[in-house]
């Protein structure tokens, strides 16, 4: 049997950690590949700026260095942070979820938008995008403006999240990408209110992650 799928929370927010727990609970195959997730602790509270996402590099490729068991890596933060040393280092497939997200997005629709954190958020997104060539798909990235712990636990995020995605359907946005981690445990719910797919970042990522050793494995 192929080992497991390691998810990494890069924060050292447990809260955020365990929201993924739940959003990946229907994810395990009888059968598959177990579904592990981490929090990375050297990790910021939150990544909110794009010195938080350098500092986790090093921790990150060392963590997934020390787990030779696995049988693939799910960086489980909207900036993919440290992805191309992570998959430098290590001989697993490691899986971004702004990478995956963005890709699932466009095999569900035409145009996407982005709920993101912040706006300092965006231009890192957009210089993301930019390298993966897709810029032309984005109907329009909004932020919450709020932290990461709020977006995973605030009293107002939800319907935050309904006034951000309704404004990306009305930029065009036909699915709507969830850009933080954070964020997961609100997908089904605002899938529901906005009538469009909502993409969990982290759920796109371990599906990929299921599909790539599933497919080693025949």
């Amino acid at each position: 049997m192929t080992g497991p799928i390691v998810v990494i929370n890069p924060n050292s927010n447990q809260a955020v950690t365990d929201g993924l727990r739940d959003a990946l609970a229907t994810f395990s195959l009888q059968g598959g590949p177990a579904i592990e997730c981490l929090t990375l602790k050297e990790g910021p509270f939150g990544i909110e700026s794009q010195r938080d996402s350098d500092s986790v590099i090093l921790p990150l490729a060392a963590l997934m260095q020390s787990r030779p068991d696995a049988g693939a890596f799910v960086i489980a933060c909207y900036s993919d942070p440290g992805i191309d040393t992570c998959r430098s280092v290590v001989p697993q497939p490691v899986f971004g979820i702004q990478e995956s997200g963005v890709l699932t997005a466009m095999a569900r629709a035409d145009r996407f938008g982005v709920i993101a954190l912040a706006d300092g958020s965006i231009p890192r997104h957009r210089r993301y995008m930019a390298r993966m060539q897709v810029l032309d798909r984005l109907a329009c990235e909004i932020a919450l403006n709020m932290s990461v712990d709020e977006s995973a636990r605030g009293q107002g995020t939800f319907a935050r999240l309904v006034e951000v995605g309704t404004s990306l359907k009305a930029h065009g946005a036909g699915a709507v990408i969830l850009g933080c981690a954070g964020m997961a445990r609100h997908r089904a719910a605002l899938e529901a209110e906005l009538g469009v797919p909502v993409i969990d970042p982290t759920q796109a990522a371990v599906t990929m992650a299921l599909g790539a050793l599933l497919a080693a494995s025949v």
